[in-house]
């Protein structure tokens, strides 16, 4: 063990910049065994360990002031089994190398979020998800994990090796130990058809069950200050691949979606009341538009554009109302809102503290500019939110404590007597643990 890989203290931020720790030591450890090193030299000095990824979380999950690892040189391919169809990577590796990587492999996940910038443990332990009809969260696609625990010892788990841990650890929130490799479901790559178009907030309301049900993969943004919505459909294609154009789609995606939207955020910033005539202009920028590419380069866009947010997980029956409220509520306040927000879906699945654990589920996301102050909006939008038994999202800015969240996860003894084994002295703990799962 050497220190070659060890950094002096400093101010760890997060990527919206609205979270920050000054941990006593940061380690970037380059193997496993070295990982589990720094973990049990941790503990015998008495301080806390966290990992932290890119710091795309909007929560102080990963915040610590004793040992912050990261996961730089953890990365990288470990298997792509073609008989399984499975794929075993490193934890560090950002999503978006394990994206590229399986593609020319002629492999997909079979859904993801929109960003792919995180970590692969980064976005697994805090359920990180995109939208679809029958296709779960990136963490229900886990089909076994390794992890060091507390006491350094190195841990694999699966369905069939430690299940009940496995059943915990795929959300696992950084509490029951440092997730080393993940090994994913993968199956042939395929192509989907994108079909964006603008639809009336009316319309997208009345028409939500129809929508979901008949398509793959269905989102949709609702600009608020206005009636208008932009509307995204996925779905599988015999092809052939038929992506944006170089010029339309940089239009598009980086001087509409990014830079021209950054500006008009920065303008309500500075002069709030402009901000729904603004939302009217935006809200009609963007053009209907169909286009086909392997799944990954329709599943994510670039998102360059700084922002909080907060989302909340409804069980789907309740989304259109509680988005109507949610409508009410801003017209009748002062509040202006420069951001869209974001509707998607996702079935139930059989993961101790996943948001759509054993409910079929839909997600209600709400977003402030960053430096804008939210919140305002964020408790008027959360009381909304828990009025329908919401269960918020493990990275995204909310309130609640383990008192609540043990009344919304029917699982939630199960994963906290799991972490009560794996991690009795809280070394993995932090203020946001002790808040979310109680101590």
């Amino acid at each position: 063990m050497t220190d070659t890989y060890a950094r002096t203290a400093h101010t760890w931020r997060n990527w919206a910049g609205n979270v920050t720790a000054r941990p006593t030591r940061v380690e970037s450890p380059a193997s496993v065994d070295e990982l589990a090193d720094v973990v049990r030299r941790a503990s015998e000095d008495g301080l806390r360990v966290k990992p932290a990824g890119t710091g795309h979380s909007f929560t102080a999950t990963a915040a610590t002031d004793g040992v912050l690892i990261r996961p730089d040189l953890l990365t990288g391919i470990r298997d792509i089994d073609r008989r399984a169809m499975t794929v075993t990577v490193e934890a560090g590796t950002p999503l978006k190398r394990l994206n590229a990587v399986l593609a020319r492999e002629g492999l997909s996940l079979t859904n993801m979020g929109d960003i792919m910038e995180q970590t692969v443990a980064g976005a697994t332990s805090t359920g990180t998800h995109g939208t679809g009809r029958d296709s779960a969260s990136v963490s229900a696609q886990i089909r076994a994990l390794e992890l060091v625990t507390a006491d350094g010892t190195l841990l694999h788990c699966s369905a069939d090796e430690h299940p009940d841990i496995f059943a915990a650890a795929r959300i696992g929130l950084g509490a029951l130990g440092v997730v080393t490799a993940v090994t994913f479901a993968v199956e042939p790559v395929f192509l989907l058809t994108a079909r964006e178009e603008p639809m009336a907030f009316d319309r997208v309301t009345a028409d939500f069950d129809q929508l979901v049900a008949e398509n793959e993969h269905f989102e949709f943004y609702w600009f608020p200050h206005t009636g208008n919505c932009n509307t995204k459909r996925n779905n599988r294609s015999a092809g052939p691949a038929a992506p944006p154009g170089r010029v339309s789609g940089w239009i598009e995606d980086e001087l509409l979606s990014n830079g021209v939207f950054q500006a008009a955020c920065l303008l309500g910033r500075a002069v709030p009341a402009a901000i729904p005539s603004l939302a009217r202009i935006s809200s009609r920028a963007l053009s209907a538009r169909t286009y086909t590419d392997i799944p990954y380069k329709v599943f994510t866009s670039p998102r360059r554009v700084r922002f909080v947010e907060m989302e909340y997980a409804l069980p789907r029956e309740a989304a259109v109302e509680a988005l109507r409220e949610v409508k009410a509520m801003v017209q009748r306040s002062p509040l202006r809102i420069s951001f869209p927000v974001e509707v998607r879906t996702a079935p139930a699945d059989d993961i101790a503290l996943s948001t759509a654990s054993g409910r079929e589920s839909a997600y209600i996301a709400v977003h402030m500019y960053r430096g804008t102050p939210h919140q305002a909006y964020f408790t008027a939008v959360e009381r909304i939110m828990t009025g329908y038994a919401g269960r918020p999202h493990w990275g995204k800015i909310h309130t609640r404590d383990s008192g609540y969240l043990a009344g919304v996860y029917p699982r939630f003894g199960e994963f906290t007597a799991v972490r009560d084994r794996l991690d009795p002295d809280r070394l993995f703990a932090n203020d946001y643990l002790r808040r979310v799962l109680g101590d």
